[in-house]
């Protein structure tokens, strides 16, 4: 997944970019190899209580405000905001992108600006206060007075829920088959459970993504609803310990039978400490780690150029967040992860054991600062190995044991591996072998077995 926001997509530093101008960016995210490229809520924004930068409680004249502030005097959840164009600006998009072999996955948020048409057509749709003052959106720690929940057990239920349905309904017409689903653990499951099975009974094709940063119970539950893919807890999983035990988790425990996890690095709203501090290689080692580990990841647009500018100390918050302004940027700017993107997306697709979810193994490295894993092809020849140095300031070295058994060896007889990051060919005999990795360099050696030699 690529993750981009159209307003930032201009070509004059400093000015929107509209639909027509993001179209213009989609052979490009098709040649680093990406297969879907995910859009932001492309709806009007509300006014009332707009954002600013840096989540100003104020906005100028000329702020965009939240995409996710949906809803102004130009429509709803069914429109386009005139700032990006038209619905046929839309569907242009949705053209180009599949004649370069992408899919267009489309923000999900059944929620509401306080000026979206279905507050002056239906009040009762919405949560008040007794006051009878409307109750705005919250999300510990976040509270947003720019968005304004809907209530799906009001007395017209049906007919909200219906509405939510058709909104899905309007953008599948339209050639869009995926959904990431915002905060949907702020929403009633039954609704989901309802929805779901409402649109995969006509269009079983329709895959959602669950964006549910909440306690672990929840996510289960929003998988086992019928949610295709949920975002996960990689984010805060750095150590090699807790990767091994998560990943571990989200693949070979009965979770797997449910849920399938999808790694980013970042998100708009989380940039970890681990990028704040790391430099280049940080984000080396993840996007490597999120490539590998699972067949589903993503990347948030600014990745590739290692933004790691914090809001302030402590805060997981980007300064000069894209969420509420527009962001220039050089795409070829230097340091940037292109040729890791390339050749990561290209390995994906040419090796089926990347492809998979429940052929992870972890096997020991005896330096915790390195993470070594499988994923098991169908014979030995298609089986990979893939070592990762998790520190992104130092180089480390380590003697990793290899799962002989996983590539048909025996503990004599010698064989040769490639890296296929690389082009590199290393011999090595027995369980124990030797990896050094400077993240200055290379921060990790996807392997393939080459060949075995014949005992002398």
């Amino acid at each position: 997944w690529y993750k981009m926001f159209p307003r930032s997509q201009g070509s004059v530093p400093g000015c929107p970019g509209t639909l027509v101008d993001a179209a213009r960016r989609l052979p490009a995210l098709a040649a680093l190899g990406f297969d879907v490229v995910y859009l932001p809520p492309i709806h009007p924004i509300g006014r009332t209580h707009r954002k600013g930068p840096n989540n100003a409680p104020s906005a100028g004249p000329d702020d965009p405000g939240s995409p996710w502030a949906i809803g102004s005097a130009d429509g709803g959840h069914t429109a386009v905001d005139p700032g990006l164009g038209t619905l046929a600006d839309f569907d242009h998009f949705v053209d180009v992108a599949a004649e370069h072999g992408l899919e267009v996955a489309l923000d999900y948020a059944p929620h509401c600006s306080p000026d979206h048409p279905w507050l002056r057509e239906h009040p009762d749709w919405f949560v008040h206060r007794p006051d009878g003052s409307l109750k705005c959106a919250d999300n510990p720690p976040y509270t947003f007075d720019d968005i304004v929940p809907l209530d799906f057990w009001c007395a017209d239920r049906a007919a909200l829920w219906a509405a939510c349905r058709d909104v899905l309904l309007f953008w599948i017409a339209r050639g869009v088959r995926t959904f990431r689903v915002d905060n949907p653990h702020t929403k009633p499951f039954a609704f989901w459970e309802w929805v779901i099975e409402e649109i995969k009974t006509a269009h079983p094709d329709v895959l959602f993504m669950a964006e549910a940063f909440t306690r672990p119970k929840a996510v289960r539950a929003l998988a086992a609803l019928g949610f295709s893919q949920s975002y996960t807890y990689f984010i805060w999983r750095t150590t090699a310990a807790e990767l091994r035990e998560y990943l571990t988790e989200l693949t070979r425990t009965d979770l797997a039978d449910i849920m399938r996890g999808a790694l980013f690095p970042t998100t708009p709203d989380v940039l970890h400490a681990y990028l704040q501090t790391g430099g280049r290689s940080a984000f080396r080692i993840r996007l490597l780690l999120a490539a590998t580990l699972s067949p589903l990841y993503g990347i948030y647009s600014g990745y590739e150029l290692c933004e790691a500018t914090a809001l302030h100390a402590g805060s997981e918050e980007y300064l000069d967040s894209e969420k509420f302004q527009i962001r220039s940027r050089d795409w070829s700017a230097p340091g940037n992860l292109n040729a890791d993107l390339t050749t990561l997306n290209r390995l994906r697709r040419a090796h089926r054991a990347l492809q998979l979810a429940d052929n992870l193994t972890f096997h020991d490295a005896e330096n915790e600062a390195m993470l070594w894993y499988s994923k098991r092809g169908a014979d030995p020849t298609t089986s990979l190995l893939i070592a990762v140095n998790l520190d992104p300031h130092h180089a480390q070295e380590t003697m990793v044991h290899v799962p002989l058994e996983l590539l048909g060896l025996d503990e004599t007889t010698p064989f040769e591996v490639e890296d296929l990051l690389t082009g590199e060919h290393y011999t090595w005999r027995g369980r124990r072998n030797y990896v050094r990795l400077d993240p200055a360099d290379r921060v990790g050696q996807i392997f393939r077995l080459w060949a075995a030699s014949t005992p002398a």
